[in-house]
């Protein structure tokens, strides 16, 4: 099933066939949000799952950092707490080809993205574009065959 169909800011045409959202920090029982913590779970959600698409290649879309007590942030054991936005979103995205086909050896290309985002405030179709419009889709998505 199609979520949405996005124009990339090249003119290429995308499809969100899946979307995954969820808490940033959902499960921190204990501490805060720092940077050893962030780059962690920057870390983990960039590599290919292995479960859904495991062969699908990932991007992640860099977040932004705040520093809600500035950088200095006080005296805290792992250094000043910094956050990221509250959601991030892992969406699986397909399209045409990215190697012209004239045999048909290939299906479409894909991508799984994600993206972080402060709230669900707007529909999905604008989020995602808004999130995904100036990706490099030729450099990024790999060709498929089902």
């Amino acid at each position: 099933m199609k979520l949405a169909s996005i124009t990339l800011n090249s003119g290429r045409r995308v499809t969100l066939g899946s979307l995954e959202i969820s808490s940033t920090y959902g499960g921190l029982l204990a501490g805060y949000p720092c940077a050893r913590l962030n780059d962690r779970k920057l870390a983990r959600l960039a590599k290919r799952p292995e479960s859904d698409h495991p062969t699908c290649p990932v991007h992640l879309i860099t977040p932004p950092r705040r520093y809600p007590e500035g950088k200095s942030g006080g005296r805290r054991p792992f250094g000043p707490v910094e956050e990221l936005p509250a959601l991030y979103c892992r969406g699986v995205f397909t399209s045409h080809c990215v190697t012209p086909n004239p045999d048909g050896a290939f299906d479409g290309s894909w991508l799984t993205v994600i993206w972080f985002q402060d709230d669900l405030a707007t529909p999905v179709p604008d989020f995602a574009a808004t999130a995904i419009a100036d990706l490099a889709w030729d450099e990024l998505a790999e060709d498929y065959e089902l």
